[in-house]
Order: structure tokens, then sequence, then C-alpha cells
């Protein structure tokens, strides 16, 4: 489980995002990484038992992203992000779906998909949508997985015709999409509960199914 030490960093770096102050709490940073890293291992262990796309020799040290931002071309230049992000691959590629943890006090949230495909991957997700719609439907349009994670439709879409496509296809909505991803917010309590890792492992287990469907796209 997230322990509530690494809310708690997280939530003073906020207020002292500046380099002295990170210094000066490098052991906390420590700490709140080891924790991340920890709970990553055992999120990745419960995930490879459904998804056998995510390596087995997949590192949880690497798959916790950096602290540092990158603010050479950002106007915000405080040096620290306020959360810890950890990315799992859903194929060995590392390409195409993926799993995506979020910690940040009040804010935290587990997501999957492929936001924002490279040109080549977006034609390819586009044509296994035209010939394959019902199955993607049949993920998304499930009772369950709209109460977990809303209509999977409204997301970023382009404002015109995709390449190739014409209006009157049945599936136009879909095909306008820019990323196909989901997400469930979290809240504090249920990232810090001992059970955390199987309740979001079992999240991951509902965007399962997408990771599929995006992964066949582009293989």
């Amino acid at each position: 489980m997230i322990q509530q030490p690494t809310l708690d960093f997280l939530k003073e770096l906020v207020e002292n995002n500046n380099r002295e102050w990170f210094m000066d709490n490098k052991g906390r940073y420590e700490a709140a990484r080891e924790n991340m890293i920890a709970f990553t291992a055992d999120l990745i262990k419960l995930v490879q038992q459904f998804d056998p796309g995510v390596s087995a020799d997949l590192d949880p040290k690497k798959c916790v992203m950096r602290i540092y931002r990158d603010i050479r071309f950002s106007k915000n230049k405080t040096p620290y992000k306020n959360n810890f992000g950890v990315s799992i691959p859903s194929a060995t590629t590392r390409v195409g779906g993926e799993y995506y943890f979020h910690v940040q006090p009040g804010k935290s949230f587990i997501a999957g998909g492929y936001w924002m495909p490279e040109a080549a991957h977006l034609k390819a997700i586009r044509q296994e949508i035209d010939y394959n719609a019902h199955e993607l439907k049949a993920v998304i349009d499930d009772a369950g997985f709209i109460k977990l994670f809303g209509h999977f439709r409204d997301q970023d879409k382009l404002k015109t015709l995709p390449r190739d496509y014409t209006a009157d296809n049945e599936n136009i909505e879909l095909l306008k999409l820019k990323s196909f991803i989901v997400m469930h917010q979290l809240k504090d309590k249920e990232i810090l509960s001992k059970t955390a890792p199987a309740d979001v492992a079992e999240l991951c287990h509902k965007i399962y199914p997408l990771n599929v469907f995006l992964r066949n796209a582009i293989v």
C-alpha cells in the first residue's frame, strides 16, 4: 500500500517546490520513492496474472517516473513534480496500451489505454476500429466499464474528418478520437488501504481488454 508519509511528502512539496527544501528532505523523498517501487513491484506481479503482455523482466524501479521536471520549455519553472507516476507497459515491446498509476494527494487515479499515439499507430488503430469496431464497443459500452471509467467517446477528438474516412461511417465518432484512454479516480483512503495493490490491479484487469484491442491494432 501507499504509506501516509509518501502523501505527506508530496503535500509539503507543493508548498516548498525548490531545490533547497528538496535537498533538506532528500531522505523523505527517497523513502517515498522506495514505497512507490515496492507498491509497483506488487502491482506488476498481480497484473502479470492476467496480462501476458507485461514482461516478466519488467523492473519496477524503471516503471516509477522521475520526479524531476524538464523545465527547459515550460513557463512553470518549479523543479519537481507534485506527484509520483508509474507506467506499466501492456506489451513487451513497450508499444501500445499501458497502465498508468498516478499518486497525488486528493488527485490519485489509475488509467490505461494509449494517449496521443504517433501517426503510424493512430492510423493503425483507426483501421482496426473501421474493421472491428464491434470488439471495441463491446468493451467500452459495457455498463460496468462505463460506471468505472465514464464514457470512452467523451475525450479529445478531431474537429474535422480523419483522412480516408467519411461522415457517413457508422463509427465516425470513434474514428475522430485522438487518444484512447480511460481513467478512474482514487481517494487517498483507497490508496492507503492494505488492499490497494489488489484493488488497483483489479481496475487494471478491467482496462486489459481495451489494451488488448489497441495492442492488436498495432502489432
